[in-house]
């Protein structure tokens, strides 16, 4: 899984008719900064109004995701949002001339090669994945439904549907590794049962369908004279099936468990309403997507629950956002007074920072000889020189500025830090920058324990 995060190149658009309004759409897929998410714009609209792809934006789950927010609605969002997750994008803004997304030929395949050519760019911001902690379930007895969400350092699902049915036997799918999604999943297609059609006709759905963009199962006999009425259904001259039960026309199927590799799919755009990437195995029998969006709205309580204990995680083995290098060409700081190692993470209100705390430290021969404690005044000096690189980056060229800072308030030391520590600091703006000067809270973590906080203020100031 990737750990930095990703956009887009350029603007790439697609078009076609909507599966469920019969409506034909433009969409566009945008570049967006760092932290921007998945946001959809209906541009049709007046004010060009922004949907977020957000679970508590869900408003309808008939035969798909429909989300709503400021009076725009967005239908279908879940093949779009899977084509993001499957290529671990993180920034996208999505404009569209209409209610629904294309249904193109009923996968996701088409977005994936669209953002294929848009060229994909790592962004300088690490993903702000959330990791399972406690195991997160969602049943429906009645309908025989069961979902779960399992710790895992990872991202992978596996999908089990049973219909019950003479055409489709009980079906499995997995995947293990979201990088294969383009391979594995994206081109499967949705599908409808013919018992189902006309039923969703009279429900004023599936305006757009026809057989170019979804499989239809043919669980029944077909009566005599009933293949010209779903002809007229499908927008088709004519339609047929070789036998009486099997596939309507005879499509050929990409995959024996087409179904359920389409059922995951609808899963993975579905979870991608959390708002973040997560670390999880998923585990569903016979989902929907009232259920998937179920789950995704415990997961996300778990995630505002924890939110409050948030801590920054650090891992060695990643490569940093800015090694020692760069940071010695932002700041002037330099030994003995170079209190910062690395970078590992930095967007548009935050950075997180790491200071190795050792024996050699200088400040240890004088400070409590015989019993070595990192100075308060340099833990906060280590908090202040990871906050400017936070004030450095609010600027295009932050070689040519000095960040001071010049104020601290409700500073608090919690803990001891001993040699042999790892502080990992953590800034964040609690202001906006106004003439050159900003605020920012800071606290340091030694073992995801809090060892010290203040509040700060920082001045930008331009060389001379």
């Amino acid at each position: 899984m990737n750990t930095k995060q990703q956009t887009i190149q350029k603007a790439v658009s697609v078009s076609g008719v909507g599966l469920h309004t019969g409506v034909s759409a433009t969409m566009t897929f945008l570049p967006a900064p760092t932290n921007h998410g998945y946001k959809f714009q209906r541009i049709d609209l007046p004010g060009q109004p922004i949907v977020d792809a957000d679970v508590d934006n869900v408003v309808d789950l008939s035969r798909g995701t429909t989300i709503e927010q400021s009076g725009a609605r967005i239908h279908t969002v879940e093949h779009t949002l899977a084509a993001l997750v499957g290529l671990q994008l993180d920034n996208i803004l999505i404009q569209l001339d209409g209610p629904e997304p294309p249904i193109l030929d009923g996968s996701s395949i088409q977005f994936i090669n669209a953002l294929r050519d848009a060229g994909i760019e790592e962004q300088n911001a690490t993903r702000n994945y959330y990791e399972i902690t406690e195991s997160v379930h969602y049943r429906n007895p009645e309908k025989d439904i069961e979902l779960a969400a399992l710790p895992l350092n990872d991202y992978r699902l596996t999908v089990m549907v049973d219909y019950n049915s003479r055409v489709i036997s009980s079906q499995h799918a997995y995947l293990n590794d979201i990088s294969l999604f383009p391979e594995q999943i994206a081109n499967c297609r949705t599908f409808v049962f013919l018992h189902e059609l006309e039923a969703l006709y009279k429900q004023n759905l599936i305006k757009g369908g026809d057989l170019t963009n979804a499989i239809v199962i043919v669980d029944r006999e077909v009566k005599e004279g009933e293949l010209d009425y779903l002809a007229e259904l499908l927008h088709k001259p004519r339609v047929s099936v070789n036998e009486q039960e099997g596939i309507l026309n005879n499509i050929q199927l990409h995959y024996p468990n087409e179904m359920a590799r389409h059922k995951l799919l609808d899963m993975v755009g579905d979870l991608a309403l959390i708002g973040r990437p997560i670390k999880a195995q998923i585990l569903a029998a016979r989902p929907g997507h009232a259920a998937n969006v179920a789950l995704a709205k415990k997961i996300k309580k778990q995630i505002q629950k924890n939110a409050a204990n948030q801590v920054p995680q650090y891992d060695p083995m990643q490569p940093p956002v800015l090694d020692i290098n760069r940071i010695s060409q932002l700041l002037p700081h330099r030994y003995p007074f170079q209190m910062v190692d690395k970078i590992i993470a930095l967007d548009e209100n935050s950075v997180v920072g790491v200071k190795n705390v050792t024996m050699n430290e200088p400040f240890f021969s004088g400070h409590f000889p015989g019993n070595p404690v990192m100075p308060g005044v340099m833990q906060l000096e280590s908090m202040a020189q990871t906050g400017g690189i936070l004030v450095l980056s609010t600027v295009p060229d932050p070689e040519n500025y000095w960040p001071f800072l010049v104020g601290i308030e409700n500073c608090r030391f919690r803990r001891n830090v001993l040699p042999g520590d790892t502080v990992i600091f953590k800034c964040e703006f609690t202001s906006p920058m106004k003439r050159g000067i900003v605020k920012m809270q800071g606290r340091g973590y030694v073992r995801n324990q809090l060892v010290c906080e203040a509040d700060m203020i920082a001045s930008l100031v331009k060389k001379k």
